[in-house]
């Protein structure tokens, strides 16, 4: 099942964006085999899956990559793989003995997927970072957060997620699918600064266009009142995004506000405006204005929690979130009519599956227990 059926890619183990990559390819339909620490794998499986839900869908080796036997039992992985995804700091791989060079001397059409913060070269690229270092560097949270308060990190979306994960499944993608057709690989570097700053293309245009100006003061950064989010009776939220003209005054009709000779452009308008509907929003309770708003043009919905949002009646009803190894979690995406994506097993204990997987992959019974004796798997 899924659209990349067929595919095998060998994913070092690594935290946040790669997996995150590993996961949409998984997804998918790409066999996605995860090599894990060997000094992580337990004596015993436990019985439940693991609860880092960023590893579903693969399957684990326990590889000792510091072992002399542990990057040669890579390599031969690699030259089956159309792909492979690794995060380690500029350098790191190439002294275990798998970087590029390495990889694609034994594998021509291996694309080789690097996720890292600040790129494989640089003046910062051998520096440690995070998510909010690296957003910080490509403009994206200078420009998240109200007037007059300091910058407001979304959580890790932007860095890790958006621009480091996706933008690495991206790249892997284009480089496998251009290899069917030029028979050579290549490496895709991956940079959160440079992916974050991509995400952000539009508000960076709106900036040349003397359209974007200080951080909150803007149409879509809580600027503007008719884009924001409200506190409702009960102290819950609703969001409303009431940008078009039509919209805009099917929202004041709604919620019971008076434009009548107002410019929703008119910026000096803004602040009595928001009063007003701040104080109509605090009249109902969030489930009240649902009533209300649900079904129409307003453009609105309830602000839900992490607990919430997979019960609300549209994701259930589309199976936006589904339960996998007894945890009720967001499901593929996007939808595919005929190769439908699906997520083929819950997330893997660190070497639950070295066996299976490197039989799967070409070891025979006499090697695997060589390495496994040796300790270079386990």
């Amino acid at each position: 099942m899924g659209p990349l059926k067929g595919i095998r890619v060998v994913e070092i183990a690594g935290i946040g964006p790669g997996p995150f990559a590993a996961m949409m390819l998984a997804d998918l339909g790409a066999d996605v085999v995860r090599i894990d620490r060997a000094d992580r794998v337990r004596a015993e499986m436990p019985d439940t899956a693991h609860p880092d839900l960023l590893n579903r869908g693969r399957r684990s080796v326990g590889v000792d990559l510091k072992h002399p036997d542990g990057p040669e039992t890579v390599l031969a992985m690699v030259e089956q793989a159309d792909g492979l995804i690794e995060g380690f700091r500029p350098g790191v791989a190439e002294r275990l003995g798998i970087g590029p060079e390495v990889c694609l001397a034994r594998n021509p059409r291996l694309v080789y997927g690097r996720m890292t913060g600040w790129g494989q070269d640089g003046p910062f690229s051998s520096m440690a970072g995070h998510d909010i270092n690296y957003i910080a560097l490509s403009g994206v949270l200078g420009s998240i957060g109200r007037e007059g308060e300091a910058p407001v990190p979304p959580v890790n979306l932007a860095g890790d997620f958006g621009g480091g994960g996706m933008l690495l499944a991206l790249g892997m993608l284009a480089g496998m699918l251009e290899a069917r057709t030029s028979g050579e690989g290549q490496v895709v570097d991956a940079s959160m600064v440079e992916g974050s700053a991509l995400l952000i293309t539009m508000v960076y245009g709106m900036h040349a266009m003397g359209a974007w100006g200080a951080r909150g003061t803007n149409l879509l950064d809580t600027g503007a009142w008719f884009y924001d989010v409200y506190e409702c009776a009960d102290g819950q939220y609703i969001s409303l995004g009431s940008l078009e003209p039509q919209f805009f005054a099917e929202m004041a009709e709604k919620v019971g506000i008076d434009v009548e000779g107002v410019d929703q452009h008119d910026r000096a308008t803004w602040p009595e405006m928001r009063a007003r509907l701040a104080a109509a929003v605090k009249t109902r309770t969030r489930a009240e204005w649902c009533e209300i708003l649900d079904g129409s043009d307003v453009c609105f919905a309830p602000v839900l929690s992490l607990a919430e949002a997979p019960h609300h009646p549209h994701n259930a009803a589309r199976g936006s979130f589904v339960e996998v190894g007894g945890t009720l979690q967001p499901g593929p995406a996007p939808r595919f009519s005929r190769t439908p994506a699906h997520i083929a097993r819950p997330s893997p204990h660190p070497g639950q599956h070295t066996d299976e997987a490197l039989a799967d992959w070409g070891f025979d019974a006499a090697a695997l227990s060589a390495l496994k004796a040796s300790g270079a798997v386990k």
